[in-house]
């Protein structure tokens, strides 16, 4: 039977076939004569011998039951040393010695390797107090291996047992600490995804409202087919958008080409669509279309003037709007200004705010939001250098 298939039996059986071969090979040797380790003569009958032999490799199947094995072991060897010693039974003990070190619990591995340490000790103190210094030594040499060598050998298995259990749990814990980064960043870009989808949507649909109901109160056909045309562009706008982070959720490996998001240069057409809803709406800007913008600032600022823009629709109708871009050491501002006479409700109030200094703050930047001037001010300060 080979080594793999043999480590893939239960326990108890691989521990039988320990004993089996253990006591096969003490029949053996005890039928030869050659299992003597002290007198020349065994006064002992054979069949003693095989009877501790037996009893002790019984007990072999036992081995891992700790201490109860190793105590009942001790007794047979008791036996035998008073019989006189012999090499079958004390080679078979050290089996015990190495099994109540190995898969006993730590207190019992612990006595054993003082056990060990004590019985070095008592044979050095024999070897001094000996008168017959030779025969101490020879008995020392010949005593040693069998308690020494199993308890170190022992010993270190465990330890390195331990040491791969140890491995062990640290690595499953360390992919399970992965596993929930993974998902929670996955649910973070979810969620900021969905929150795109929400601000898109909104704006869209807010200035599609808003427009529409101004084109049916239009008695001008020509300034009324100009609205639908704008709400007509929102709509296109607003399906396209959704139809490309529709995209992006269901792309697996990210390879399927998707809609470019909307970055400033598309900023003349926000303005227009609020122009169509009855803003007044100026523009300065002093971004030259040669700076370079990292894609997630371009697309920061322009969601926050998305925002701005869609906030003074539903607050500020038919009143000024000044738009305001700048880039200057560094850094891209973003300013919306707009009149609040007669607000429907605080411009405080609602998530657009919240979004908006997220997006900001998602890029290193900041947001400032509150009345100017007889007005309400948005302005962003959004860092070119790079995004944490």
């Amino acid at each position: 039977m080979s080594l793999p298939r043999l480590r893939s039996l239960p326990v108890w059986q691989q521990d039988a076939l320990i004993a089996l071969a253990a006591w096969l090979i003490g029949v053996l040797v005890y039928t030869t004569g050659i299992h003597r380790l002290l007198a020349s003569y065994d006064h002992a009958p054979l069949w003693i011998r095989l009877l501790e032999l037996t009893a002790l490799c019984g007990l072999e199947v036992l081995r891992r039951w700790v201490p109860g094995a190793l105590l009942l072991a001790t007794a047979v060897l008791a036996v035998d040393l008073w019989l006189s010693p012999s090499l079958p039974v004390v080679v078979i003990y050290t089996d015990f010695l190495y099994a109540a070190t190995l898969y006993g619990s730590r207190r019992t591995s612990r006595v054993m390797i003082g056990f060990a340490g004590l019985s070095v000790a008592v044979l050095v103190a024999v070897l001094v107090l000996a008168h017959q210094w030779r025969v101490a030594v020879l008995t020392a040499v010949s005593t040693l291996p069998f308690v020494i060598t199993p308890v170190w050998w022992a010993a270190n298995v465990r330890q390195q047992r331990d040491i791969a259990e140890t491995e062990r749990t640290n690595a499953g814990q360390l992919a399970k600490i992965a596993e929930l980064d993974r998902r929670a960043a996955v649910a973070a870009e979810r969620g900021r995804m969905a929150r795109d989808l929400h601000d898109v949507i909104a704006g869209h649909l807010s200035a599609i409202a808003i427009q529409s109901e101004a084109a049916l109160s239009m008695p001008d056909p020509k300034l009324a087919k100009v609205v639908l045309e704008s709400v007509r562009e929102n709509s296109v706008s607003a399906l396209a958008e959704m139809r490309a982070m529709i995209g992006l959720l269901k792309a697996e490996g990210g390879g399927a080409e998707t809609t470019a998001p909307a970055r400033l240069a598309e900023l003349a057409k926000l303005v227009e669509s609020a122009r169509a809803s009855g803003l007044d709406v100026t523009v300065g800007s002093t971004v030259d279309e040669q700076v370079p913008l990292p894609a997630a600032v371009d697309l920061t600022a322009y969601r926050i003037a998305q925002e701005a823009l869609t906030n003074a629709v539903k607050h500020a109708p038919g009143g000024r709007v000044d738009v305001d871009v700048r880039y200057l050491d560094g850094v891209l501002a973003v300013e919306v200004r707009n009149d609040v006479h007669h607000p429907r409700r605080d411009p405080a109030d609602g998530a657009g705010l919240l979004n908006m200094r997220e997006r900001a703050d998602a890029v290193g930047g900041k947001l400032t939001a509150g009345p100017a001037d007889g007005g309400w001010l948005v302005r962003a300060e959004l860092p070119v250098g790079g995004t944490r």
